[in-house]
């Protein structure tokens, strides 16, 4: 019963802190053009620094929170992570310049530990039995969060102005982070596991190494994340491409957003397909099927076509992340636990800052639909070298359980 309420808790804060991280992507470009009188090109390649600059600092911070969380509690750490967002985000409305938005946004991604903090507590409560199911409904919150933050940013923006829509967001950001100070009771599992020597942060990575397909999930992360983000500069433009109409910017907002709704919808079911029959095989599956759906929407020739694709492509991420997560959960011991998920969402975030980057540099040298080659071709080699370790360590254990008999 404590565990169900945690989750609904957990859910709840989730959506309000992944919401808040993209509420400013619709205007972030015309904020900056706020600050003075810039070249269309200064505003866009800020844009991109302001945006990524987030994820990058994230990418070195997630594994510390983690590693503090194991250490000292992970409810503390939602705690100050969660006030950390809310009062960056609140001193953005306050900022006069390029650079001083830019330092925000650097704090920001060191305060991003919240959401890879809150998997990992909800994953040591979990049994490993049911982890897939469990994760894959927290995973649906982060997921609607991001899902509905541009809309909700964008209709913010327009009907109270740059300077309310931060107040506001960071007033919701400080109330969700609030009812988890008082909703969440966290379980801590000290008195019943067998006491274990703490790991330093050296001896966690060389076990993150030696283990293959420990490793070879932290790289899926990345390949996955970049792979999903490597288009999504260039979607405006494509959807540009495939129809002349005064709703192109709602279009391409559209074709962005329904690739969350079909991780939405799918996320929870792959989570329990995982649990029944291996994350491992999920991940693969899921694996095949992104990279199968893909490909072809380089090949479309109306949005509808795009839409429908980027749809089922959403569908097949939606198994990854819960997967992941839960296999980390049954492989990891408590103890490191969330260190490792810290090291795991550390790849995702720089995927978010690698897919981008490449996804623009292909476009601008070979064309938009080489963007989708690229990225299917990533997808397709890393299921098969996810598959080969898979095989290996099958062997392995194999080979472990007959000499042990």
């Amino acid at each position: 019963m404590l565990a169900k309420k945690n989750l609904i808790v957990m859910w709840v804060a989730n959506f309000f802190v992944a919401a808040s991280a993209t509420m400013v992507l619709p205007f972030l470009s015309v904020y900056i053009e706020t600050f003075g009188q810039f070249s269309n090109e200064y505003v866009q390649r800020w844009s991109g620094f302001i945006f990524g600059i987030t994820f990058l600092v994230a990418f070195a911070a997630a594994p510390l929170w983690g590693r503090f969380g194991d250490s000292f509690g992970r409810k503390k750490i939602l705690l100050l992570t969660g006030y950390g967002i809310a009062l960056s985000i609140f001193l953005m409305s306050f900022v006069s310049s390029v650079g001083e938005l830019f330092f925000l946004r650097m704090f920001m991604g060191i305060v991003t530990g919240f959401i890879p903090t809150s998997i990992a507590l909800i994953s040591a409560q979990t049994d490993r039995h049911e982890a897939g199911k469990v994760l894959g409904t927290l995973q649906m919150g982060t997921v609607s969060g991001g899902l509905f933050g541009p809309v909700l940013g964008g209709l913010l923006a327009d009907s109270f102005g740059f300077t309310y829509t931060f107040f506001i967001t960071a007033a919701v950001i400080t109330l969700a982070t609030t009812f988890v100070a008082f909703g969440i009771e966290e379980i801590r599992h000290e008195k019943n596991e067998i006491v274990q020597q703490k790991r330093s942060m050296i001896e966690v990575l060389r076990i993150v190494i030696n283990d293959r397909m420990l490793l070879m999930v932290m790289i899926l992360s990345l390949v996955v994340q970049t792979a999903n983000f490597s288009i999504q500069p260039q979607l405006a433009l494509f959807v540009g491409e495939l129809m002349t109409s005064e709703n192109i910017a709602f279009l391409a907002g559209l074709t962005f957003s329904v690739t969350g709704l079909g991780n939405l919808i799918a996320t929870r079911a792959w989570g329990i397909q995982g649990d029944k029959f291996g994350h491992d095989k999920v991940v693969l599956i899921c694996l095949l099927f992104s990279a199968v759906t893909f490909l072809p929407q380089a090949f479309v020739t109306s949005i509808w076509q795009l839409i429908i694709l980027r749809f089922l492509f959403g569908i097949a991420l939606g198994g990854i992340i819960p997967c992941v997560t839960a296999y980390i959960r049954q492989k990891v011991p408590l103890s490191m636990q969330g260190e490792v998920l810290g090291y795991n969402q550390s790849f995702r975030f720089l995927g978010n800052v690698t897919g981008p980057a490449a996804g623009g540099l292909i476009a601008g040298s070979f064309g938009i639909a080489a963007v989708f080659y690229a990225s299917s071709l990533l997808l397709f080699l890393m299921a098969l070298f996810f598959y080969g370790t898979y095989k290996q360590s099958k062997k392995r254990k194999e080979g472990q359980y007959a000499s042990v008999g």
